[in-house]
Order: C-alpha cells, then sequence, then structure tokens
C-alpha cells in the first residue's frame, strides 16, 4: 500500500475511515480530540489548617442600608452569581469541576499553630509524596502490543542490496525519464536548502541511472541510522559535528518529522491537515546519499569501493516522543493509549535501524525548551507558575488512567502550559526496546557530550561503525562551536527559581531512578 493514501496501515482492520482525503473540512474538524477539563482544585490541604468560607455580606446589617444600595447589592449579587454558575460544570462524587482558569473560585486557608508564621505556597497544594509514589507504582507496566506490520510501504522492498552498508535498493523508472522527479516534492515547498539540492540532483539525474535488460532503475536509500530526540538535548549539534566525517551523509535538512506528522498531512498540529507527503518524497531526501553510493556500484569493480560504506542519516527530535498523530487520524475512537508509534512503522520497514537518542537532566531540559519555545514575556516566575500547572494537569490525569495514557495525551500535552512531558524518558525509551533490541539503540547524555566531547563523539563513530578521523578532521570536528546554543536574551533571565527546581527534581526523581536502573540492567546483558 503507498503511503501517499495517507491511511493508518497499523493494523489489519484498516479501511477508508483513515484516508483524510476523503473527509471533509467538518469532519476533519469533528475527528479533532476534544480538550478534557481537570479539577485543579487544591488538594490534600493539612490537617492543621481550618477551612472556612468568607461570606460575601452578613444579611442582617442589610437593614441599615437604603433600598437603591440593597438594589445595587443584590444587583451585584446576581451578578457575581451568574459569573460563579459560569465556571461550574457539573457536580459528582469528587465535587466541583472548575475550568483550569485563574479566576477559580478558591477557599480560604485560616492557619493555625506553627504554620501561621508561613504564607502558603503553590508547592504545598500539590501533595508531591502522593504524586512520586503513584508514579512510582505505574511506571510497572505491561509492555505495549505492537500492531502487525505486513504491507506498511510497498515501494520500500523487505530485502535491500548485498555489499551496501546502507539499506538501498534499485527502484525502476517508467519509460519517460525525462521527466522532472523532483517536480511535485512538497519538502521543496518548506525547504530552500533542498530545493537548492533538488536543482543540483535533476541536472545530475541521468548520470546516475542504472542500466540493466533494457530498464532504467535509480538507486534509493533508507536512513543506516536515526537520531530521534529529545528536544534541547544538543541533537542539532550532534548533526553538525557527524557531517564532517567522510563516511556519514545526513538528509540535507535537519528535523523533516516526516515519520510523526508530515506523512499523516501535519506540518504543525494546531494548522490541522494539511497534505501528506507521500514516502517517495521522503527517500528524495537521501538521494544525494544515494548518488555517491552510486559511484561504487558503476562498472561493478571499477568503482569505488569505499563508497559502498557510506551511511545516510535522519535526525528529527520528534521521532523519539511525537505520536499526536494517532489521536487525528483515528480521532473518532476512544483509546486510552496510541494503537501505534512512530517506531512500529520504522521497525516495520528497517529492522537493523541504529538508533541515537540524546538525553539531558530532565529539569533543565524543560527550562531550555521554555526560553527556547516560548517568544515573550518569558520570566522565572512565568516558568515556575506554567510547571506548576502542569504539574498540576499531569496528577489529575494520572488519578483516572495509566502513565501511558498520560504521557501519550495530546489533549493533556496541548493544555500543559510546558512540556513536561517530554523529560519522562524511560517512558518512551521502554517503547522503542518494545520494537528495537538493546544493542541497537545509543543513549548519551548531554551532560557527558559537553564535558569529554571527543570521547562521546568516538562512542558514536564505534556505534555507528565508521571509520576514525585524520588528526585533522577530529581537531576541525572537536573545535566546532556549540550548535544552537542560549540566546543572550535568555541567559540574562539566569537560572530558574530554586523552588521550580526543587519541585521539579522531586517529580522527576522516580522517572530518573527507572531509566537509570534501566540502562545498567541491559548495559550487563
Amino acid at each position: 500500500m503507498s503511503l501517499s493514501e495517507c491511511k493508518y496501515a497499523g493494523t489489519p482492520q484498516m479501511d477508508n475511515r483513515y484516508n483524510l482525503h476523503s473527509l471533509s473540512t467538518s469532519e476533519k474538524y469533528r475527528r479533532r480530540p476534544v480538550m478534557p477539563l481537570f479539577d485543579l482544585s487544591p488538594a490534600n490541604v493539612p490537617e492543621n489548617l481550618e477551612v472556612r468560607w468568607v461570606p460575601l455580606l452578613s444579611l442582617t446589617s442589610l437593614r441599615s442600608i437604603s433600598k437603591v444600595k440593597v438594589a445595587s447589592f443584590l444587583l451585584g449579587l446576581t451578578l457575581t452569581l451568574f459569573i460563579m454558575a459560569s465556571y461550574i460544570l457539573t457536580w459528582d462524587r469528587k465535587g466541583l469541576l472548575f475550568t483550569p482558569s485563574p479566576f477559580q473560585l478558591r477557599p480560604v486557608v485560616i492557619l493555625t499553630g506553627t504554620e501561621a508564621l508561613e504564607l502558603p505556597s503553590e508547592k504545598s497544594f500539590i501533595d508531591m509524596k502522593l504524586l512520586v509514589k503513584s508514579i512510582s507504582s505505574k511506571l510497572e507496566y505491561t509492555p505495549r502490543k505492537v500492531p502487525d506490520e505486513k504491507d506498511l510501504f510497498s515501494v520500500i522492498p523487505r530485502q535491500f542490496l548485498p555489499g551496501i552498508k546502507s539499506p538501498c535498493w534499485h527502484e525502476e523508472l517508467s519509460s519517460n525519464v525525462n521527466t522532472d522527479p523532483y517536480r511535485r516534492n512538497l519538502f521543496t515547498l518548506r525547504s530552500k536548502s533542498f530545493r537548492a539540492v533538488c536543482d543540483y540532483l535533476r541536472t545530475h539525474f541521468q548520470e546516475h541511472l542504472y542500466h540493466r535488460d533494457g530498464k532504467q532503475y535509480r538507486l534509493r536509500c533508507l536512513p543506516y541510522f536515526y537520531i530521534i530526540g529529545q528536544p534541547k538535548c544538543g541533537t542539532t549539534d550532534l548533526f553538525h559535528r557527524l557531517l564532517l566525517h567522510p563516511e556519514v551523509k545526513f538528509t540535507t535538512m535537519k528535523e523533516p518529522h516526516w515519520w510523526t506528522r508530515k506523512r499523516f498531512g501535519y506540518i504543525r498540529f494546531k494548522d490541522g491537515f494539511q497534505e501528506c507527503f507521500p514516502v517517495e518524497d521522503y527517500l528524495d531526501l537521501f538521494d544525494l546519499a544515494a548518488h555517491n553510493i552510486q559511484e561504487g556500484l558503476i562498472g561493478n569493480s571499477s568503482g569505488d569501493p569505499s563508497k559502498l560504506q557510506l551511511i545516510a542519516g535522519e535526525a528529527s527530535a520528534s521521532t523519539m516522543w511525537d505520536n499526536q498523530a494517532w489521536s487525528y487520524v483515528r480521532g473518532d475512537e476512544e483509546e486510552a493509549e496510541p494503537p501505534f508509534l512512530a517506531q512500529d512503522f520504522i521497525h516495520a520497514v528497517q529492522p537493523n535501524a541504529k538508533i541515537i537518542i540524546m538525553l539531558r537532566d530532565p529539569v533543565e531540559r524543560l527550562y531550555s525548551d521554555y526560553l527556547y519555545f516560548k517568544m515573550a514575556n518569558k520570566s522565572v516566575e512565568d516558568f515556575h507558575q506554567k510547571v506548576i500547572e502542569s504539574v498540576r494537569l499531569f496528577q489529575s490525569c494520572l488519578s483516572e488512567t495509566s502513565l501511558r495514557s498520560c504521557v501519550y495525551n495530546t489533549s493533556l500535552s496541548n493544555a500543559m502550559p510546558v512540556r513536561l512531558n517530554l523529560g519522562m524518558y524511560i517512558v518512551f525509551l521502554l517503547d522503542w526496546l518494545t520494537v528495537f533490541h538493546r544493542e541497537q539503540i545509543l543513549v548519551l547524555r548531554l551532560e557527558d557530550y559537553a564535558a569529554n566531547l571527543r570521547v562521546t563523539i568516538k562512542k558514536v563513530f564505534n556505534f555507528l561503525s565508521v571509520g576514525p578521523l585524520s588528526d585533522q578532521m577530529e581537531a576541525a570536528l572537536t573545535k566546532r562551536p556549540m550548535s544552537n546554543t542560549r540566546r543572550a536574551a535568555d541567559r540574562s533571565l539566569g537560572p530558574m527559581l530554586h523552588a521550580t527546581r526543587d519541585l521539579l527534581r522531586e517529580f522527576h526523581h522516580p522517572f530518573n531512578l527507572k531509566l537509570a536502573s534501566e540502562l545498567d540492567n541491559k548495559a550487563k546483558t
């Protein structure tokens, strides 16, 4: 089945319901997930706090007030009650549920005893011990069931050419070889660099064709390895350094986001469905590498054998975690956890792929993420409030459903003002390990990468089985300035508040503990 049909091909129950081209505009909006409402009212107030509702006005005091003032008061009271009623959504056994608004009704807290000397903080309304205990208990979950992988991509063969390190094959061309092969590529519309590369590729296209039995073929290749995540963990810098190795050929553009978004027809989910990027467009991104590899095949033994050892790579920091497409493609079905993930499709076509993951202290990652993606009105206080709100939302979700459901929940992710879930590395890693073997995945720490770049880069080279660099190339690679560093204006804001850091460290502790245990255990096996 061609992916240009833009259908979900993860299970045998596939049908035309998932052909987004056939949906009307109203149907597309109907299939979008509905934003859930979470209970943000303070929970687990300490026992020595006396909570009372302060009356707005005593009724006995009305006797000394004029009729005009009484009428004004009643009018104001009516308006107040009307506004309060607009926030009340429902009543159940748990009490009132309110929309996540900063103006929600809250009880007046009267402090007694020694705590009367302390001001209540936002953190005091989040029972972190209870939340951490809940996270720890739900980290021990049953591995998910991997969907059926049959016939996902009809244009990609099951077997690749022998003697070539990268996964490549010959694709037969139609009789009209003079037609521009890149004229409809959707990546050219959004990448000037790739558009310039296509100009070069089409000029030299005929030179790299393979002729056999009166037919013409072009060499097609998939990535030998993927840098899959995480955001703000140094993937851009690693991408640019690996480009300096003569055996490594990347896509012309970093972050194609094809496996997670564009093949489903989404560039930014907030912009809605646009147009599916077919698999042929994605393969075009590796044609420059394919042309280099083809030079090693020309004339059989007369070619350059070293060209056969070239490897292609792809780097999209969304590949590890971004699986929001399932909630849009299958928005009319209520499923607690995603039925398919990006790694299912990658493994289906390329079970021997090598995966590189760059991680970082999740507390610092989140702050860096906030500074990079928020464009205005940034401050450490604003970050603190956004962290508080995100933790509350996650806590509310976790009280109702599984950990994986909350980590992958699209509506929850859209509701959280900071991307808290991206730092829950262990959940994503365990799901990648359900389809790929541990030896196929290299996990790096940004802290180690920054502290000893030379050692870490050699570890990557060994993992990819590429030759050592010359002294001159190694010097150029290690002396290259760091890429995508923090902007000067963001550096001026300074570090996050101590209270924010303490809260986030406590929140991430069970995730980090499980991650350390998993990586250590796997290293010993």
